[in-house]
């Protein structure tokens, strides 16, 4: 049977500021995050199996990506960990605020890269993430393909 690949659409909204940068997103700011999941499978071909004919269940991708990154980032603001930040993020976080310190510049390239790890070592050995598409505004976009991982 043929590998076909299904898409599940999120939205989230996220703030985050860009240590070091010579542009206005210097500043704390916001998105609107729209985050496209692509999976690629085969569909059950089981006609005694409650998910025949799927790839995934979108409910099942659907609670990966919700508990791994909407849950997570919606209404969060995120930091570099390594950056003087952390002093803000202490900050808000002790005034209530929701406060993610990462690892890495959260740009949207290095937030997809983050994104497609935590997917993929969630999802059924049988399916392979294909791809992401992380869009912070109307238009401009990071994509991570599998392929160009190989």
């Amino acid at each position: 049977m043929a590998n076909i690949r299904i898409t599940k659409q999120f939205t989230f909204e996220t703030g985050h500021a860009l240590y070091g940068y010579d542009g206005k997103c210097k500043n704390v700011h916001g998105h609107s995050y729209k985050l496209s999941v692509t999976v690629i499978g085969t569909p059950i071909s089981d006609s005694s199996h409650v998910k025949y004919g799927m790839v995934i269940d979108f409910g099942d991708l659907k609670k990966i990506v919700n508990r791994e990154i909407v849950d997570v980032f919606d209404h969060a603001t995120v930091f570099n960990k390594n950056t003087p930040h952390v002093d803000l993020a202490k900050e808000l976080a002790n005034r209530g605020h929701n406060v993610l310190l990462v690892d890495y510049q959260p740009t949207s390239e290095m937030m997809v890269i983050d994104f497609a790890a935590k997917i993929k070592a969630l999802l059924p050995e049988t399916i392979k993430l294909h791809s992401l598409r992380l869009s912070e505004t109307a238009t401009s976009y990071a994509e991570w393909h599998a392929a160009d991982q190989e």
